[in-house]
């Protein structure tokens, strides 16, 4: 199993020698079994050029939305496969106490946000509303439970072969904790997290821009590195970059997070275009 990031950007960032290493595309992860099955993790921009980089004779793409907040599901309008005939793509989401998954896209891919209706695409296209839980995606094996961010999101954990991937980009472990980290039990987001293989997490902020925006839903990297300490984490990728962020100022946080004291797994920083193998 493998995993690809196209997009790692919590918005769109201005692409320009500021931001040339990191990119400027929002959240996408391609990720790859071993036989060549795809699970698309989020919709954001990046997922245009994951789409045009599909070889010919693939019949089926699973797409699994964390949310649908528009960085998360503004590329899907441009992702190929939608456009394909006899492709199937099945699209999963977080269920909603008021519409179903399919009516919220809709809301999306219609006019005046877009000239082509859902329901026109001439695809196969299958739309699952997903509760928390455990599924099979052809060979992967995923676990769904809401993490904490404003409005229904979930976190994923993939799995293959024995070794997994965690996929939680946008997320606030520390809401509502006095001191951070608290109780395992308690945290959000801890056992999808638990042992993974590969966790790929929000790290949007610094401690000082976290002190006026607790509660946006996201997290600072001296978090989420805690957070990966204290569930075991082999791998720690960070990701959800704010936008504000140039590579500079990313590659610092990275630095400054590292050089703090000896933690007990690896580090990378998301870089677009990166690819990590797990096996």
């Amino acid at each position: 199993m493998k995993a690809t990031l196209w997009g790692t950007r919590g918005s769109l960032a201005a692409p320009g020698p500021e931001t040339v290493r990191y990119g400027g595309n929002t959240s996408c992860v391609e990720v790859r079994s071993a036989g060549g099955a795809v699970l698309v993790l989020d919709a954001g921009t990046g997922i245009r050029r994951l789409g045009a980089s599909f070889e010919p004779g693939l019949k089926r793409v699973d797409i699994l939305l964390t949310h649908l907040h528009m960085d998360h599901v503004q590329g899907l309008g441009f992702f190929a496969p939608l456009f394909t005939p006899g492709m199937e793509v099945h699209i999963w989401g977080p269920s909603s106490a008021t519409m179903h998954l399919r009516e919220r896209l809709t809301r999306y891919l219609s006019p005046p946000l877009f000239p082509v209706l859902l329901r026109d695409l001439p695809c196969d296209l299958q739309i699952h509303d997903l509760m928390r839980g455990e599924l099979a995606i052809g060979p992967f094996q995923v676990s769904a439970d809401l993490i904490s961010h404003p409005g229904p999101t979930l976190g994923f954990r993939v799995s293959e072969g024995g070794r997994s991937l965690t996929y939680m980009p946008d997320h606030e472990p520390a809401l509502g904790m006095k001191d951070f980290p608290g109780p395992a039990r308690w945290m959000s987001g801890f056992d999808l997290a638990a042992g993974t293989d590969l966790l790929i997490h929000d790290t949007q902020y610094i401690d000082a821009e976290y002190a006026v925006r607790a509660g946006w839903g996201h997290c600072t990297i001296t978090h989420a590195f805690r957070l990966a300490e204290l569930a075991g984490v082999k791998h720690l990728v960070g990701f959800h970059h704010d936008p504000s962020h140039a590579d500079e100022m990313l590659d610092a946080m990275a630095a400054e997070a590292l050089g703090s004291r000896q933690w007990p797994f690896r580090y990378s920083p998301g870089l677009e275009g990166a690819t990590f193998t797990i096996a």
